[in-house]
């Protein structure tokens, strides 16, 4: 017997938002779980960008992040209405992302997943995957480009060597502090993020 899945498309996120020109700001129109989950996919897929991933994979995620369980490709494809291809990738990406997980059901042919719900460990994943991908690489052509010979008395190789070093300084830092969180307890991290609103 086939499950009968949720869809969660999105047609006009505005419906969700308070109307303006309403002077009454206390009434939102009221959603059901479906509609709240929907449009918890929908902010999480568009704030995907802001964390240098597509929109499909943030939704994928978001999807998994709110499920009691786990879900199959084929589940994935089914309530966000998109295709395999899209779905596989986008599982690849997430699983490399360290922010889902196979789970094993013995004798079954599908592969499932389920998401990492520690948000704490998933901003570790995020920030690990992002380090790696362009604060890794920046540093190493920094690197390169800071061994570039030439006459300190110039001026122009002066300012881009300046440049440069000021830039290899910044990188550092932000390694050294990007480092540490990906280290951090939960305890020490919300003490910290905490002292920079009291």
């Amino acid at each position: 017997m086939s499950r009968q899945w949720q869809t969660y498309s999105v047609p006009n996120p505005s419906y969700f938002l308070v109307n303006p020109t309403d002077n009454n700001t206390n009434t939102t129109p009221a959603l059901t779980l479906a509609e709240a989950k929907a449009q918890f996919i929908h902010t999480w897929g568009v704030s995907g960008a802001s964390w240098g991933v597509s929109k499909t994979l943030a939704q994928v995620h978001a999807l998994l992040l709110v499920s009691p369980g786990a879900l199959s490709t084929e589940d994935l494809m089914e309530q966000l209405k998109i295709s395999r291809g899209n779905a596989s990738m986008t599982v690849r990406d997430l699983l490399d992302w360290g922010l889902i997980y196979k789970e094993l059901r013995p004798g079954e042919r599908r592969e499932y997943f389920v998401a990492e719900k520690d948000m704490l460990q998933v901003t570790r994943c995020i920030i690990r995957a992002r380090k790696r991908r362009e604060l890794d690489q920046m540093k190493r052509s920094l690197d390169q480009l800071a061994n570039l010979p030439g006459d300190p008395a110039d001026a122009e190789y002066r300012a881009f060597h300046t440049a440069l070093t000021d830039i290899q300084q910044l990188a550092n830092v932000s390694e050294k502090l990007l480092n540490r969180l990906m280290q951090a307890e939960k305890s020490w991290f919300w003490d910290k993020f905490m002292k920079l609103f009291m």
